[in-house]
């Protein structure tokens, strides 16, 4: 079965710090879409929250994930999502619908960021490449 991860933020390639860029490239680049919530710039990354009654969405990309444990696992730990502890977690991996653009929806891995976004600004176009002026994002 085919499994799919939506990324919205750092990890979109030409983005990704270094030391995570070589799992990022084992990802297959599928469209672009989105998914209703809110997107906070955190400093240094993003963090979504899932709220499928929002009136905003989180642009992003669909990937599909290599027919391999080692890169979700590597993804996993970068994010800081620990499969045994997901509460403790600063991002939790979960599986959500996407919306992608020109039709359809896809079930999806995402990162949703794990804690209380306290006074972190709002992104309120929900495109943290725009938002922060990053170039290589191809997300929307």
């Amino acid at each position: 079965m085919t499994d799919y991860l939506f990324l919205y933020g750092t990890l979109l390639p030409g983005n990704a710090p270094d030391e995570i860029a070589d799992t990022v490239r084992r990802l297959s680049p599928i469209t672009q879409a989105f998914v209703r919530g809110r997107l906070y710039d955190l400093g240094e990354y993003p963090g979504a929250i899932l709220d499928p009654s929002a009136d905003t969405s989180i642009a992003g990309e669909v990937f599909e994930l290599p027919d391999d444990q080692e890169t979700l696992a590597s993804l996993d730990s970068y994010e800081g999502f620990d499969p045994d502890e997901p509460r403790g977690s600063l991002f939790a991996r979960v599986k959500s619908p996407v919306t992608l653009y020109g039709g359809g929806e896809l079930q999806c891995w995402i990162y949703v960021y794990n804690r209380d976004p306290e006074d972190a600004s709002l992104v309120a176009d929900g495109n943290y490449a725009k938002w922060r002026g990053v170039e290589g994002d191809r997300a929307p």
